[in-house]
């Protein structure tokens, strides 16, 4: 039997007939594009933020680049984020006609480094783009102490933390706006591609859905401002509906496993497990654990048939792509020094105990002779 970090099927087996019914009430129900599906789940999505809008999109990378371009970001300007994040993240600023500019991230929990942004700031800078990575929230408080200093707009990227709370604030209530990606790997996830971006705000909300339909406000044809088309299918919404009565309940499943994670693997002592904050509730999207010796334990652990995920193996300051950037090697230590020695374990709500137990029995196994 082959085990992987993440596995859909479980979950479907148990949900399909809800989940087909969704897609039986869209292909009815006579409006196949931003109808009542839509509607009803940015209305819910956005009370269970306890915000006043949600705006449905096309995927996470668009919730990232149309939630900065609704804050006022564009060519010219500097938003501030982290290299230890997935590339869409950084690419969305890109999309935007911005710079990225990179602080490091802290060792003991992977997150961005705070006390990094007041150097990072310069008259260009206009945003701060904070990830809340693998699961659990970074400390708000101090980014926006530094964004208030400096008048700075925040958005939070929170396709890996649905649900996560800081000091009991839920990621994406905490600033300007909140961006979120409904890949199927995410905590909340649709059966395909999917985002949406939160906010109290009443103009930003207003840019949001004129940019995520081609810049058109009020009359189909009549574009207001060059926009996009990035709108968030119903079949998807409708399934999005359906499963956000159930996030709480994924979210209990992930704390689950993560527990059994560190009552079985607590005392091996090169294995660094994951952290949790003072005053945060983490959602483990993905339980991201730390080796010297990574490499070797990934590849020892396939003849078990146990094939691990590295996010990310190459910090995105590192990438070809971002060449043009100029971040030296070694400007982001503590980034590229994890990028060499963490690794995530299987990780979803409806991982079997038989599949978990079989996975520690073969991490103990290999790390006794790596």
């Amino acid at each position: 039997m082959t085990t992987y970090v993440w596995d859909y099927l479980p979950e479907y087996e148990s949900e399909r007939a809800d989940l087909l019914d969704a897609v039986e009430t869209v292909f009815s129900s006579g409006q196949l594009m931003l109808g009542k599906s839509v509607r009803g789940f940015e209305e819910e999505f956005a009370a269970y933020h306890g915000l006043a809008h949600c705006v449905g999109v096309d995927n996470g990378t668009n919730a990232v680049k149309l939630g900065l371009q609704a804050l006022g970001v564009g060519p010219g300007d500097e938003v501030i984020t982290v290299s230890n994040t997935a590339a869409p993240t950084v690419l969305a600023i890109d999309g935007t006609g911005a710079t990225p500019v990179f602080v490091d991230v802290r060792e003991d929990d992977f997150l961005m480094d705070t006390a990094q942004l007041e150097a990072a700031v310069t008259p260009r800078t206009k945003a701060i783009l904070p990830v809340h990575l693998y699961g659990q929230c970074v400390d708000m408080a101090a980014v926006q102490t530094v964004a208030d200093r400096h008048g700075l707009r925040v958005l939070e990227d929170c396709a890996q933390a649905h649900g996560a709370r800081h000091h009991g604030r839920l990621a994406g209530a905490m600033s300007d706006a909140g961006a979120f990606s409904f890949y199927p790997t995410k905590v909340l996830g649709a059966y395909g591609d999917g985002g949406a971006v939160v906010t109290a705000d009443d103009g930003t909300e207003r840019r949001l859905r004129r940019l995520r339909y081609y810049g058109m406000e009020e009359r189909y044809y009549v574009v207001e401002t060059p926009g996009h088309n990035s709108r968030l299918d119903e079949v998807q919404a409708e399934i999005l509906r359906r499963k956000l009565t159930r996030l709480e309940a994924y979210v209990a499943g992930r704390r689950a496993v993560a527990a059994r994670y560190e009552e079985a693997l607590g005392d091996q002592a090169e294995l660094v497990l994951p952290r949790t904050n003072e005053g945060n509730e983490h959602v483990y999207y993905v339980y991201v654990v730390r080796h010297p010796r990574r490499d070797a334990v990934i590849e020892a652990l396939k003849p078990h048939g146990i094939h691990l995920n590295i996010s990310y193996p190459w910090p995105v300051h590192t990438m070809t792509g971002f060449r043009h950037l100029g971040v030296p090697a070694g400007a982001l230590p503590v980034t590229e020094q994890l990028a060499g020695e963490i690794f995530s374990l299987p990780m979803y709500p409806s991982l079997s105990r038989e599949t978990q137990d079989r996975t520690i029995e073969a991490l103990r196994e290999v790390l006794a002779t790596v």
